[in-house]
């Protein structure tokens, strides 16, 4: 899947930002983790019962078995799945798999909340697990596996950790997406950088170096982009050290000194240095992100943090541009942090309502194979989820996919954690990053 585009804001005074972040976001994401459960303390004990419940004894799937798979996944991408639908079918006579496209998060909610649902299998994204499996409305998995003798190890580690909650698993992960640093060779040269940068203070040198202003001051061109938010701040707070769950990875942790600093980077290196109405002046004029007329494709940006998606778009949209990747640079008194970056997975899950759950599992280890994965995350310039397929060769046909394919071995890959606060707590990150980003707090 691709990110939906973020705001474009950014930020003012450090003191600001650090109480912010520190007081305000803490603060929303520990109230909002019992709010938005929805319930009163007897209904939470109820739902926490029911989450920690224990799936039904796997048994055969009958005779012959209708898998209804309602997926998110729309045009090409939905094309793509229908075509491993059809492979899966042919493969056997037990299942037919029947896709639906329902890209519909609060259909897929209702369905799920009902007495009987409808459908059998579905996907989502991984820091939504937690939530979902605390509600008692997602199946464990973890008696399928054992029964199937299925090895979950091969799975990138910081993915198979937001398919848990409470110790057992609730999904598996059909793709993995992480963020690197793609720059304009052609920029570079026109201002005299010979390589990308490596630590961030080479990041810092470089910004300025690209970002340029006329007689007016005014912006026209940005040396570091933001094409979200979201994920472009809470990357570099891993990239200086931070961790936005806790030392627990149970714990909101927005004060964590890494990430200040990495927010503390971004305005100094941005926003205080050029202004934060004239960044915003600027970026309010940035054409549709992933469209011709992107800020990155167009030149308006000379560098941005994003997903290996951009491999397989930039040649259909901006065939002409001149651009490489490198691992996000990190701080040049921290190597360890090498490799540092955000994962975020794509994932599928059985409802716990569902009417076919062992001939769903079926279909789920089939996606989840190294064969049908393949097959998807080529198709879709996704990465694999699966450590034993970082060498595959079907990757090779997208251009410079390998820096974002190889890092999934660092172990400085991480992902937001998966706990029945963490969808709140994603909205609350990105509402304060965006009131600190455009001067409101």
């Amino acid at each position: 899947m691709v990110r939906q585009t973020g705001g474009r804001r950014l930020m003012r005074s450090t003191a600001m930002t650090a109480a912010v972040i520190a007081v305000g976001m803490t603060a929303a994401a520990c109230g909002s983790s019992s709010s938005s459960e929805g319930s009163s303390p007897n209904q939470t004990a109820s739902t926490n019962a029911v989450g920690s419940q224990t799936a039904s004894t796997p048994a055969q799937p009958a005779e012959h078995t209708t898998v209804t798979f309602s997926y998110l996944w729309t045009g090409p991408e939905a094309a793509a799945l229908e075509k491993i639908i059809n492979a899966f079918n042919a493969s056997q006579t037990a299942i037919t798999v029947k896709g639906v496209s329902s890209p519909d998060f609060q259909k897929q909610l209702t369905s799920m909340s009902a007495s009987k649902g409808s459908f059998d299998i579905s996907d989502n994204f991984g820091n939504g697990v937690g939530s979902w499996a605390a509600k008692g409305i997602l199946e464990p998995l973890d008696s399928y596996i054992k029964a199937d003798n299925m090895d979950v190890s091969d799975f990138v580690p910081a993915a198979t950790d937001q398919m848990k909650y409470e110790g057992q698993i609730y999904s598996l992960p059909i793709a993995v997406h992480d963020f690197e640093l793609l720059y304009n060779k052609t920029e570079f040269a026109a201002a005299g950088i010979a390589d990308p940068p490596k630590t961030t203070e080479e990041l810092a040198t470089d910004i300025a170096k690209l970002t340029k202003v006329d007689g007016s001051g005014n912006i026209t061109q940005l040396g570091l982009g933001n094409p979200d938010t979201g994920t472009t701040l809470t990357t570099l707070g891993y990239a200086f050290g931070g961790t936005w769950d806790g030392a627990d990875g149970k714990t909101p942790s927005p004060q964590d000194p890494g990430n200040i600093a990495a927010l503390k980077f971004y305005q100094d290196n941005v926003v205080n240095k050029y202004g934060a109405a004239k960044v915003q002046k600027f970026t309010a004029g940035w054409g549709q992100y992933m469209s011709a007329q992107d800020p990155f494709y167009t030149g308006k940006v000379a560098m941005v943090i994003d997903g290996e998606w951009q491999p397989v778009n930039i040649p259909k949209t901006a065939p002409n541009l001149q651009w490489g990747v490198v691992n996000i640079p990190v701080p040049a008194a921290d190597s360890n942090l090498a490799g540092a970056t955000q994962l975020t997975a794509s994932t599928l899950f059985i409802p716990k309502n569902a009417q076919h759950k062992q001939a769903a599992f079926e279909f789920m280890k089939y996606l989840t194979g190294q064969q049908a994965m393949g097959d998807f995350t080529v198709a879709l310039g996704n990465l694999p989820a699966r450590t034993s397929m970082l060498n595959d060769p079907r990757y090779a046909s997208i251009p410079q996919f390998s820096t974002w394919l190889q890092n999934l071995s660092s172990p400085n890959v991480h992902a937001l954690a998966s706990q029945p606060y963490s969808s709140q707590y994603s909205t609350d990150l990105v509402t304060d990053f965006k009131s600190v980003l455009d001067g409101s707090k």
